[in-house]
């Protein structure tokens, strides 16, 4: 005779919750191949709305390099992740998969040619590096679990291996989101750090805010196994003023000359964890945001009582502790909307 016991619905513990949510598609470009016409690049765009929506702004949240848009959703250790409190807290949030990533379609033939996979190894080093694991205390699950390092490395696929032609086409595909909704609050992860950059530059106007959670950087510096920032901030071109028609040209030019009108008192804030070592490259990634024109600040998590978070701060065990000072900025520099360029308050 069976003594097992039937599996528990594993929907059970979740509290039931109302909400509005859809999705929808930023097409990309048509091309031509030897065998007919393609899209090149779409972009997959989930949504979650209360149904009161308080704040004045839609949130956009943007994942980090090789991942998906899951890593804003339930956090490893099955708690709620940024996404859904960022409803809770009033939002409309929108999770985006980047082109090539997730739900949005790869192949090599359209976009270009696939960087390397990632390993468990890359994993390790990146989010709980040897060096720091003392003090990193907010890691949500235990380093000898096999199986939560297998469901944890599961949603890492490669990036293209062209940086500059996929932070473009992250940058198009979103410029056109916020073409759709109007100015929208953009939170970005990791290596998409560059991407909101480079919104903010294309679409003055309509990035009410950005919060970059750990960004690359410094400035014109080479992530390993992802590519180098030849423009400052950015793989990609950014719009210098006076202008400055090559990455050799920025390289080159004075930092202190290097403004980026577009960024003119853009509310920005970069937040790092106490144990990662993109912390240490956040004053001068605010520095450089702040001499091209941008009202950048630093939200270091320790300078607020909220300790032992690493690169993955977003999804770690005290992750709502970690949201409360976005939170609490969101509402200093966004409570009120901002006059749209030409509109007279």
């Amino acid at each position: 005779m069976s003594h097992h016991t039937a599996p528990q619905p594993f929907w059970a513990g979740t509290p039931a919750r109302t909400s509005r949510r859809g999705h929808f598609w930023i097409p990309g470009e048509r091309v031509t191949g030897d065998q007919g016409t393609y899209q090149r690049g779409p972009m997959f765009v989930a949504w979650e709305a209360p149904e009161e929506v308080t704040q004045p702004y839609p949130v956009i949240l943007v994942h980090g390099g090789t991942l998906q848009g899951t890593e804003w959703l339930d956090t490893p250790d099955g708690r709620p992740g940024w996404a859904q409190r960022l409803v809770e807290a009033g939002y409309a949030v929108l999770v985006v998969d980047r082109p090539g990533h997730g739900r949005s379609p790869y192949h090599g033939d359209i976009i270009g040619p696939m960087g390397p996979p990632f390993s468990y190894e890359e994993g390790r080093r990146v989010f709980f590096p040897p060096e720091t694991a003392e003090a990193q205390t907010q890691w949500p699950f235990d380093q000898a679990d096999d199986d939560a390092w297998d469901a944890f490395i599961a949603p890492f696929g490669p990036l293209p291996a062209d940086l500059s032609a996929s932070q473009e086409m992250d940058a198009d595909r979103l410029a056109r989101l916020v073409d759709r909704i109007g100015p929208a609050i953009v939170m970005t992860h990791s290596a998409s750090g560059p991407v909101g950059w480079l919104l903010a530059d294309r679409r003055p106007g309509h990035v009410a805010a950005l919060v970059s959670v750990e960004p690359m950087g410094p400035p014109f510096a080479e992530t390993h196994g992802i590519g180098t920032l030849h423009w400052g901030l950015t793989a990609a071109p950014l719009t210098y003023d006076p202008p400055r028609t090559t990455a050799d040209e920025a390289a080159a030019a004075d930092p202190a000359s290097l403004r980026v009108p577009a960024l003119t008192g853009v509310p920005m804030a970069v937040v790092t964890g106490e144990t990662a070592v993109f912390a240490t490259y956040a004053p001068a990634i605010v520095d450089f945001l702040t001499t091209a024109g941008a009202a950048a600040e630093h939200l270091h998590l320790p300078d607020r009582g909220i300790h032992g978070n690493g690169h993955g701060l977003i999804y770690e065990s005290n992750s709502d502790e970690a949201l409360q000072p976005v939170l609490q900025w969101l509402d200093q520099h966004t409570a009120t909307p901002r006059a749209r360029p030409g509109q007279t308050s």
